[in-house]
């Protein structure tokens, strides 16, 4: 009997694939190493370009919920932050506080609707100043995660040392880089998804 095993990745841009040429992003690659690997699944790309965290807080449950049925092993990848702390007016246009307790509400509903969950950290950009607040975002995001037990995937430091995302960022729009570099992020993510996706009770450490 085939695994009936379905996915949700629910986020931002990155998750979107944004400035992929091949349109897959990273999540579109990690589903295909899945399968690659000898592991089914179903997958749905569920991120929105520009959507902050208050905005997937309200709207993720009813999204998925028809996509995760009961009888299925049921998963949730979920990656935000960026856009919380991007600057508009002069301010993050999410404080740290709110986007810590905006993850937190949507880890906590997931283990309540019997859903597995793994969280991959914001990635980097061009923006200094950005990434500083990205950092300190990640920081908070994974003691948030190693409290619920929930894995939790860090890729900015990674990321930012990596020549590939780095050129293919700034050759685009200073966020989002072309295929080469969302291959660069799901090699980093793979491992440890693979891991997650064969044995999920496995308490996947936060990666640092």
């Amino acid at each position: 009997m085939v695994l009936d095993l379905r996915v949700c990745f629910i986020g931002e841009s990155f998750v979107a694939g944004v400035g992929d040429q091949k349109c897959l992003g990273w999540a579109g690659r990690l589903a295909a190493r899945a399968i690659a690997a000898g592991q089914p699944l179903t997958y749905y790309n569920l991120g929105i370009r520009r959507e902050n965290s208050t905005e997937l807080r309200a709207r993720w449950e009813a999204e998925c919920g028809p996509r995760l049925p009961e009888g299925a092993d049921c998963r949730v990848v979920v990656s935000t932050g960026v856009n919380d702390t991007q600057f508009e007016d002069g301010r993050p246009r999410v404080d740290t506080e709110d986007s810590v307790r905006n993850l937190a509400a949507v880890l906590r509903r997931a283990r309540e609707r019997g859903w597995q969950t793994m969280v991959v950290a914001p990635p980097p950009n061009i923006d200094d100043a950005h990434n500083a607040r990205i950092v300190a975002l990640e920081s908070r995001y994974a003691e948030l995660c190693e409290d619920a037990k929930v894995p939790y995937l860090r890729t900015h430091r990674p990321l930012r040392e990596n020549s590939v995302w780095m050129r293919e960022v700034a050759a685009g729009d200073g966020y989002h880089p072309g295929a080469p570099g969302y291959d660069e992020f799901a090699a980093l993510l793979a491992p440890h998804w693979l891991l997650w996706l064969a044995d999920p009770g496995s308490e996947l450490p936060v990666v640092r």
